[in-house]
């Protein structure tokens, strides 16, 4: 069944929502939806007493190692860690206490190229099962009968080579525990979900799979739930009330978990 995995996404030490497609290296056109008032352990421990599980930290550029390390001194081995992941520092993120590694932009080459060795290599750092590919994305084509994506790399800005499908997921399989896919077009817009890749993750019965991006109201959520078939998490950000947004409450999502857990 579909499960409601929280997040805390770090943007210079502070808890942001933040419009995905503005994220640049200057901040010149950075559009941020909410800045939290409370830390990121402040999050951390919400999620720890609620026993919210599969959730993700994600550092947005520099200057968030110290927020990062907080959050998971607050839920030991109960969230997982992005931004900035190579072989060389997984494995002290997993010390500080990450229960996964997530990575995108360091698998790939300056071209776009996956480096499938770079991804061995951080397999043997920390194990498979602390491994989440990030496959977050940006369609490639405007074509409704026959829409594409292909994965974002360098806070999404970047196209790489890597296609979304059902081929090259099976080929990742091998060397994950999970996937975490972003639409990053319709990230932090509270517009709605992209129906046609959620249509298209849900037709794969692999891995566990978390989609974000775009999801405005309990309906999205319960549009994801059908049409994949229950086959994907999700995680909600902007529309949060957590985070200053008024289409979903915190509440609800508890609420939807416990029946998901225990339906009648």
């Amino acid at each position: 069944m579909t499960f409601f995995r929280p997040c805390i996404d770090l943007h210079d030490g502070q808890v942001k929502q933040i419009v995905g497609g503005t994220l640049r290296d200057d901040n010149q056109h950075l559009v941020e939806n909410h800045v939290a008032k409370q830390p990121p352990e402040w999050f951390a421990r919400k999620y720890c007493l609620d026993q919210l599980t599969g959730g993700h930290v994600i550092k947005l550029g520099p200057g968030n190692e110290e927020a990062a390390k907080a959050a998971l001194s607050a839920y030991p081995d109960g969230l997982q860690i992005g931004g900035g992941i190579t072989c060389e520092n997984a494995a002290s993120w997993i010390d500080a206490g990450a229960s996964h590694v997530i990575v995108t932009s360091w698998l790939f080459s300056d071209t776009g190229k996956l480096e499938y060795d770079r991804l061995a290599s951080l397999v043997a750092a920390v194990g498979k099962q602390r491994v989440v590919i990030d496959l977050s994305c940006r369609r490639t084509s405007d074509d409704d009968d026959h829409p594409s994506w292909h994965v974002a790399m360098n806070r999404w800005q970047t196209i790489t080579e890597l296609a979304i499908t059902y081929e090259n997921l099976n080929q990742l399989s091998d060397f994950a525990d999970e996937f975490l896919i972003h639409a990053a077009d319709v990230e932090g817009l509270c517009g709605g979900v992209d129906e046609k890749l959620v249509e298209l993750l849900g037709g794969w019965a692999g891995l566990p799979m978390t989609y974000a991006g775009g999801v405005a109201s309990l309906e999205d959520i319960e549009f994801i739930d059908r049409v994949s078939g229950s086959k994907l998490d999700v995680t909600v950000g902007s529309a949060l009330d957590l985070f200053g947004g008024t289409g979903v409450t915190y509440e609800e999502l508890l609420r939807w978990n416990q029946r998901t857990k225990n339906p009648i």
